[in-house]
């Protein structure tokens, strides 16, 4: 790993390397921000494990420690945070960015007692499905973080009601790769299909949910029920699950009961989105509680109309009765109703999932995302350097000192 003097060192501490949608969000940034080349990136991580790992590893960001938890409240914390300690004072860290509950909770702490200059925190989901114990260990670690991002407004207005400071909190845009997805309807959609394990009759019409099956605040069981009532009216109507967890099995028993097991197919972990979304005429999300979904994202970069359940900030990307249809959360009649309406009409859909890839280009690019957290970073390391928050002996701070 080459090092160029005086870049301000920016550590990014991940949960680890699962294709989740922070952990996929910091994998990108990071390698976005190291593509730049302005900051010296250095990541770590509570588990090295994860598919994503190969992403990280072509980078040369160099030694990725480890720092595995079974808990935040036994001896084995205290090690493990006695040692993050000591790493961000070796390496003189001037920014460091977590990214979910444990991060947050764990570097926040080891950033404030070390004196790391900027320290930003995340919120990327809602907290109905977290324990007031973790809700308060959580807003603990804001009260000592420069800034904690929020992915979407209905983020930063749940951060506001729980008693974070206003100023605190800054609002940056997920942010996905629109030239990926981007593609044009498939030239061989049988081939396409056919290297997913889904039918090959071309009037096959896929509606597609992408979203992990470890929680059940995903709510499949909603978008199962959905996918009974419409391939009862539309019997080419096949329905593709891409996301692994503990409750494939469950659902893919669900699927039986309901009778669809043959228009249901199950693909587990999908690491090419972009080409299953190439063949997919609907995007649906059935979430209970969300942050700012990637998936949606991701459907609308691909031309897909959405189908969503109106939770989190999911709003704020989907016009309704333009890009898409907003349902409430567990009401598969109404996501039925929707999802019929757009098959009934296809070109209207097709213009809803244009327009959608225009606002993505617009609103959600990954250069908006970078620009933003830059300036972020920039501001927040004038304001350090103005304030003398810098660690004696750190780069910034020297460079500060000389102005």
């Amino acid at each position: 790993m080459s090092v160029v003097p005086d870049q301000p060192i920016v550590l990014h501490l991940i949960d680890s390397f699962n294709q989740g949608g922070s952990e996929s969000q910091a994998v990108q940034l990071v390698r976005l921000l190291r593509g730049i080349g302005r900051y010296r990136i250095l990541m770590a991580c509570l588990n090295r494990d994860g598919p994503l790992r190969a992403e990280i590893d072509c980078l040369d960001l160099g030694e990725i420690p480890e720092y595995k938890l079974t808990s935040l409240y036994n001896v084995r914390a205290l090690r493990q945070l006695r040692r993050f300690t000591a790493h961000l004072k070796r390496q003189q860290v001037d920014i460091l960015h977590t990214h979910d509950f444990y991060t947050n909770v764990f570097g926040m702490w080891a950033g404030a007692v070390t004196g790391v200059p900027v320290r930003i925190a995340a919120r990327r989901e809602s907290t109905e499905i977290r324990s007031n114990t973790r809700r308060a260990l959580e807003r603990a670690s804001y009260r000592v973080a420069s800034r904690v991002l929020a992915n979407c407004e209905e983020v930063r207005r749940q951060l506001t009601e729980e008693g974070v400071s206003p100023w605190r909190i800054e609002v940056i845009y997920n942010g996905v790769d629109a030239s990926r997805l981007c593609h044009p309807p498939s030239a061989n959609r049988s081939e396409m299909a056919a290297s997913f394990g889904l039918p090959t009759d071309r009037r096959r019409l896929f509606i597609t949910i992408v979203a992990n099956l470890h929680l059940p605040v995903k709510d499949h069981i909603t978008f199962l029920r959905a996918a009974r009532t419409v391939s009862e009216v539309v019997p080419q109507a096949t329905f593709v699950v891409a996301g692994e967890g503990e409750l494939m099995n469950s659902m893919r028993l669900l699927a039986k009961e309901l009778g669809i097991t043959k228009q249901t197919f199950f693909l587990g972990r999908c690491s090419r989105v972009a080409e299953l979304l190439s063949i997919t005429e609907i995007g649906v999300l059935s979430s209970l509680y969300e942050g700012f979904p990637n998936s949606v994202l991701e459907y609308m970069a691909a031309g897909c109309p959405v189908v969503a359940t109106d939770v989190g900030g999911i709003r704020e990307a989907v016009v309704e009765g333009e890009t898409g249809y907003l349902v409430e959360a567990r009401d598969h009649e109404a996501m039925a109703r929707q999802i019929l309406r757009l098959l009934a009409a296809p070109q209207r859909a097709r213009a809803m999932g244009i327009l959608g890839q225009q606002i993505v280009k617009q609103k959600f690019s990954l250069e908006a995302q970078v620009k933003a957290i830059t300036r972020l970073y920039e501001h927040l390391l004038g304001m350090a350097g103005e304030t003398k928050l810098y660690a004696p002996g750190s780069v910034v701070s020297a460079r500060m000192r000389n102005l």
